[in-house]
């Protein structure tokens, strides 16, 4: 019972446009970092290719986040509150995705990949989230 109490306090509903453009952001920033290294051509070839590139991210996202409270009632209130929420549950999502790249996907998980997965990776999600909510 004390799990299902917890995750009660990191879910909130209002949260769920947080979590659609959060997985937009994740996609589009995975998308992009794969045709810096592909072709359309090759990416149109190969469409499981992507998949595997979006998988060890989104995983790490998806088990991440709701611990740390990317989506908790606190994370739907304002911008000052959401940003750091986003790029906190993010560097731990990307440790979880850069392993799973390393160990279970493919594509490794070298130390120049790593920092610009977190760097960008906290741009893009807190940028998102600060444009949210200017807009909202």
């Amino acid at each position: 019972m004390a799990d299902s109490s917890f995750l009660a306090t990191r879910l909130d509903r209002a949260a769920v446009p947080l979590a659609v453009g959060d997985l937009i952001a994740l996609i589009v920033l995975l998308t992009v970092g794969a045709l810096n290294h592909s072709t359309v051509e090759f990416l149109s070839a190969n469409p499981l290719y992507l998949l595997e590139v979006y998988a060890p991210f989104l995983i790490g996202w998806a088990l991440v986040a709701p611990l740390v409270g990317a989506y908790s009632a606190g994370a739907v209130e304002t911008a000052k509150s959401s940003v750091p929420l986003a790029i906190r549950s993010w560097i731990p999502a990307a440790v979880v995705g850069l392993a799973l790249r390393q160990f279970v996907f493919r594509g490794g998980a070298a130390l120049s990949f790593a920092v610009v997965m977190l760097v960008l990776g906290s741009l893009a999600l807190g940028g998102w989230r600060a444009v949210y909510f200017k807009i909202r």
